[in-house]
């Protein structure tokens, strides 16, 4: 099935991306910080916010797995990916 990818904002500071998340029914917040695009999905440091956002749609599979599994562990009304969730640690 393909799930349609929300459409992302960045924030003011470029350090961040948010996107909001259906979790049962619920409107999520999920924030992942400009540092994990880099580290996990090959972001140039220097890139523009166009760049940001397609890498963003391209790894939007893996991104919104690791989302539902914090979620899963963890149940709120927003949840800010890390490193740390993206490296298995």
């Amino acid at each position: 099935m393909n799930v349609p990818v929300p459409e992302p904002q960045i924030a003011a500071d470029k350090q961040t991306l948010n996107f909001v998340l259906d979790w049962r029914g619920q409107n999520v917040t999920c924030v992942v910080p400009r540092k994990c695009l880099e580290m996990y999905f090959w972001l140039p440091p220097n890139a523009d916010d166009g760049r940001m956002l397609k890498v963003f749609r391209d790894g939007f599979s893996r991104i919104e797995a690791v989302a539902r599994r914090k979620l899963l562990a963890r149940p709120a009304r927003s949840v800010t990916l890390t490193e740390a969730d993206f490296s298995g640690g």
